[in-house]
């Protein structure tokens, strides 16, 4: 009537939870929680490695691989 009903049980709330970034994590060095960037430090065949780095003082606060989208790997000839 409104619309499609979303999917319930455990794979519709793992799908939920796929997305997320980090805006804000513990930094060991500022001693609290710090806004942080996110940077690129690897492509693997299982998807992009990221290092989320402290905005203050750039401290390595954390990493994520981010498995979405199609695996793209280049070759250097």
């Amino acid at each position: 009537m409104f619309g499609q009903v979303p999917p319930r049980g455990p794979k519709a709330r793992q799908s939920n939870y796929e997305e997320l970034e980090a805006s804000a994590l513990f930094c060991p060095t500022c001693n609290r929680a710090m806004p942080v960037r996110k940077r690129l430090l690897l492509v693997l065949p299982e998807g992009d490695l990221y290092e989320y780095l402290c905005s203050i003082c750039g401290t390595s606060v954390g990493e994520k691989i981010d498995k979405t989208g199609p695996q793209k790997l280049s070759l250097i000839l």
